[in-house]
């Protein structure tokens, strides 16, 4: 179905940019050597660009469902595609219209992306209903093979399921032990190449270590079979964009970029948050001006809520929000605290009797978060970023926690597209620690076209 959607995506983005410049579809004949009309022209493009997607390997099980690598072979095949065509028209002389070139190529690339991104969502849905799913066969010691069985599920967009799992070494009953290890049937290694022809079958996951003679000879049984080989990363938290194989005289090794703080991706940070910050405050400016006035007459208090925050490097800066809680809300706050066994970090209780009537509503849909857009613009905050603290919570912190604050905090970040308030202490901050670790300009704006998706649908927001 994709590649029906490609092939209809393409032909319509052609057809557009003919209709377009020459008002008709055929249009006249390309001026050139040859008398080549461009309605056979568009065919050329159309025959050359399903290729590109095809070398590329866009439609690959392996980038399906999740992750940028998908569109980033979408966008790179876009560009080789229309890159071969202008050299082979200088080449031969071929002379096209320069607006059909210009107009042709974003044109199809977002129908293509919007075509993708529309069968990703369907995929995804029927992922989360346990549809759809490619089976795997999970191989480690058992801590190893329960932590993966935990991210599968944790993960259901990247498309595995395990149907069985071999356990190396001894196995122990645990009372934290996954229930789901007990149900899943344990495949003898000898087993492992005879079964390779099951349809249910589409991988072999090794989890942790093994020697490499194992993974060899595994590899060997499997050859000619569908089912694919994986090694799980133990590099955990590391995006694969930091990761880089290099086999040297036959020693392979993956080398790991260490996170920067500085230098250009920095400057290119900044810039996004002054461009994005002073396009949202511009736009929203008469929801701003409205909530402020609801809020007034609500309770006649103060429309700000402003209070000191723990930003980058332990500096305290000044957030401002929308205030959703009562006048004496912060005074309240060591009676809750108590009420919460006296934990003071990630301190959020999902029926907070400080709450007003409008900040109901402002929460819900994070429209209290707007004016943060102001403590970006001025450089306190970055619109994607760990979550901003107040001082309690950071005197809390445990020691690797403090990485969190290597970066400025973010209206934004990890932590808000993947379950809000509903989320343990323990998974905010891995989410957070995963975005300091694996941060990019790119990375920054698929987390914001995920906010977006998050606030329409608000889940776990209190």
């Amino acid at each position: 179905m994709i590649f029906v959607t490609d092939l209809v995506m393409i032909v319509a983005a052609l057809l557009v940019a003919q209709h377009t410049r020459f008002g008709e579809v055929a249009g006249p004949v390309v001026a050139g050597p040859l008398q080549v009309s461009y309605a056979v022209a568009g065919l050329v493009i159309e025959l050359v660009w399903i290729a590109a997607l095809s070398a590329t390997e866009s439609r690959s099980k392996r980038v399906l469902g999740a992750g940028l690598e998908e569109y980033r072979k979408v966008i790179t095949s876009t560009f080789a595609t229309f890159g071969l065509i202008a050299v082979v028209s200088y080449l031969f002389q071929f002379q096209f219209s320069r607006f059909y070139f210009v107009f042709a190529l974003p044109t199809g690339l977002v129908l293509l992306l919007a075509g993708r991104l529309a069968w990703r969502t369907v995929l995804s849905s029927m992922r989360s209903q346990g549809r759809a799913m490619l089976g795997a066969i999970i191989v480690g010691d058992q801590d190893e093979v329960e932590h993966t069985l935990q991210d599968l599920r944790r993960h259901p967009e990247a498309g595995y399921k395990a149907v069985g799992v071999n356990i190396i070494g001894p196995v122990q009953e645990r009372p934290d032990s996954d229930p789901l290890l007990e149900t899943l049937p344990r495949i003898p290694w000898a087993e492992i190449p005879r079964i390779a022809g099951d349809t249910r079958l589409s991988s072999v996951m090794i989890a942790g270590t093994l020697p490499r003679r194992d993974i060899r000879q595994l590899a060997w049984d499997l050859e000619n079979s569908a089912v694919e080989l994986i090694l799980v990363s133990r590099l955990t938290d590391v995006a694969g964009p930091r990761t880089h194989t290099s086999p040297v005289d036959g020693l392979p090794m993956v080398h790991v970029d260490l996170p920067q703080y500085s230098g250009a991706n920095i400057v290119a940070k900044r810039a996004m948050d002054i461009v994005f910050s002073t396009a949202a405050l511009l736009v929203l400016l008469p929801l701003l001006i409205i909530v402020a006035l609801a809020i007034k007459v609500d309770d006649r208090g103060p429309i700000i809520f402003k209070q000191e925050r723990i930003g980058q490097n332990g500096k305290p800066f000044t957030i401002h929000k929308f205030r959703t809680m009562a006048v004496d809300a912060e005074t309240r706050m060591a009676d809750l605290i108590a009420r919460n066994d006296g934990r003071a970090l990630l301190f959020k209780l999902q029926d907070d009797p400080r709450v007003t009537r409008i900040g109901e509503a402002l929460r819900k849909y994070s429209i209290d978060e707007l004016p943060q857009f102001w403590d970006v613009l001025v450089g306190s905050m970055s619109v994607v970023g760990p979550r901003p603290q107040v001082a309690r919570e950071v005197e809390q912190y445990e020691k690797h926690a403090h990485r969190r604050l290597l970066t400025k905090p973010g209206i934004t970040g990890l932590w808000q597209v993947s379950g809000r308030s509903t989320l343990s202490e323990e998974e905010s901050v891995r989410l957070d620690l995963r975005y300091v670790e694996n941060w990019s300009v790119s990375g920054d704006i698929v987390l914001i076209l995920k906010t977006i998706r998050a606030v329409l649908r608000p889940q776990g927001a209190y």
